[in-house]
């Protein structure tokens, strides 16, 4: 057996549907298992709040190793972990390939999803998780307006906190009182132009933070892709991609939204688009989680095929020899946030790349996690935690004094800006998408 895994991680498919797979015994085996592996390596203590809750209760037990940890008390670890992924794609030395075949994110779903069937779920977990009925409902014209005021008052926010457990302090995104799938432009009749590495026609899942919350991160772009003359289409049809249930535990609902889901996008891929998604988690979750769920689903797999980042799709495009350079103005400097989710595609900083494109601009490169992770960083009980895990990244955006600081996750952009202004940075710098940084250079907002 070799120390350490030399190898490119591997995944093994997850076995949800086998009874096993929830065997309360077996769980905790697997459980006390990887634990006294983390518990003897230690390497990932400062990625999350999972490890040190981890690292202190072995070393606060009479044993001071795993089997004097209470099996009740590894909730707690499974708790504080909030399927970044990062562990496991850019830590572990013992993932898959390796023999001891440690998989952290994928046990804790596991653990999630026991207690999913086993525990009774919070009404605010349910309401959380819920985003297309929750988008639908809040993004109604004057809904919306009494949403974001009520979600902006100090006493509503503390019944909030009270009665929901949303933290009264996390800054919460906006609803928009006009959705993106209903206000898109249609695209130009553009010859396809098919390249080595990408198709020359895309698709566009927009996500529900995108319609629902900031449209305008959707019609970028669809600026975009109108300057660099690639034909695109809104997915006839769309709702949750799934990961908000997924980081719950909830598999069932993962897979009623990939039915409702596949259907739509599969004949799309198969005819030769690109399907592009603005948020990160989205296209995380269409690329490697469901394969992975429903391994046998060829539909599945020939999205996963066909998912790009939109980053990643305008640098292959630009390789390809399709995208201009025909920059109106200079970006300045840039401090940049590569998400979580975005790390674990495994496509590179492809973001980073296409705004140093831009002549007379400096990126400041930031590539760790601001601990807010979908709705975990919002939870009343997790977010101290979270802006601790934060901190870092707090620090290294503002220490640069930028023009704008950016991220390909809205709500991690909005976790940093909330970071920068409670710390009292002094130097005020803007929030913006990089589609939006990117149409900026090319004139195009």
């Amino acid at each position: 057996m070799k120390e350490g895994s030399l190898e490119a991680p591997t995944r093994h498919p997850l076995d949800w549907q086998n009874p096993a797979f929830y065997d309360p015994a077996q769980v905790d085996e697997e459980l006390e298992r990887v634990f006294g592996i983390c518990h003897g390596c230690r390497r990932c203590v400062n990625l999350c709040t999972a490890f040190p809750t981890l690292f202190d209760l072995v070393d606060g037990s009479s044993t001071m190793e795993v089997d004097g940890v209470a099996r009740q008390d590894y909730a707690k670890v499974v708790d504080q972990c909030y399927l970044c992924d990062v562990c496991f794609m850019t830590k572990c030395p013992y993932v898959p390939p390796h023999p001891w075949n440690v998989d952290f994110p994928h046990l804790m779903l596991r653990a999630k999803a026991w207690r999913f069937r086993n525990r009774p779920v919070s009404t605010r977990d349910r309401l959380l998780t819920s985003t297309d009925a929750v988008g639908r409902l809040a993004s109604i014209p004057v809904v919306a307006q009494t949403v974001n005021r009520a979600n902006a008052t100090p006493v509503v926010r503390n019944v909030m906190q009270s009665v929901l457990g949303v933290a009264k302090d996390a800054w919460l995104p906006p609803y928009a009182p006009k959705r993106f799938r209903s206000s898109t432009a249609p695209s130009l009749k553009w010859p396809v132009r098919d390249g080595v590495r990408t198709p020359g026609k895309v698709a566009i899942f927009s996500t529900c933070y995108v319609n629902y919350n900031e449209p305008g991160i959707g019609h970028d772009l669809l600026k975009l892709l109108a300057h660099f003359q690639v034909p695109y289409e809104i997915v006839a049809s769309e709702v949750c991609c799934g990961m908000p249930k997924l980081e719950i535990g909830d598999l069932a609902s993962v897979e009623a939204l990939k039915d409702a889901n596949i259907p739509a996008l599969a004949p799309l891929a198969r005819a030769g688009c690109a399907i592009l998604t603005p948020v990160p988690s989205c296209t995380l979750m269409f690329k490697q989680e469901l394969p992975l769920l429903f391994p046998e689903d060829s539909d599945v797999q020939v999205v996963s095929d066909a998912m790009f980042d939109p980053f990643e799709y305008f640098v292959l495009r630009e390789r390809d020899g399709f995208v201009p350079r025909d920059f109106q103005r200079s970006l300045g400097r840039v401090s940049y946030h590569v998400p979580c989710h975005s790390r674990v595609q495994n496509v590179g900083q492809k973001t980073r790349e296409a705004l140093e494109w831009v002549p007379d601009t400096t990126v400041n490169t930031v590539e760790r996690c601001t601990g807010h992770d979908g709705t975990w960083g919002i939870k009343r009980e997790f977010f101290a935690g979270s802006m601790k895990i934060g901190k870092p990244v707090f620090r290294r955006m503002e220490e640069s004094e930028p023009d704008y600081i950016s991220s390909d996750c809205p709500i991690a952009g909005r976790r940093i800006e909330q970071g920068i202004a409670q710390a009292g940075g002094a130097h005020k710098a803007q929030k913006l998408h990089p589609l939006t940084l990117l149409c900026l250079a090319y004139g195009l907002a």
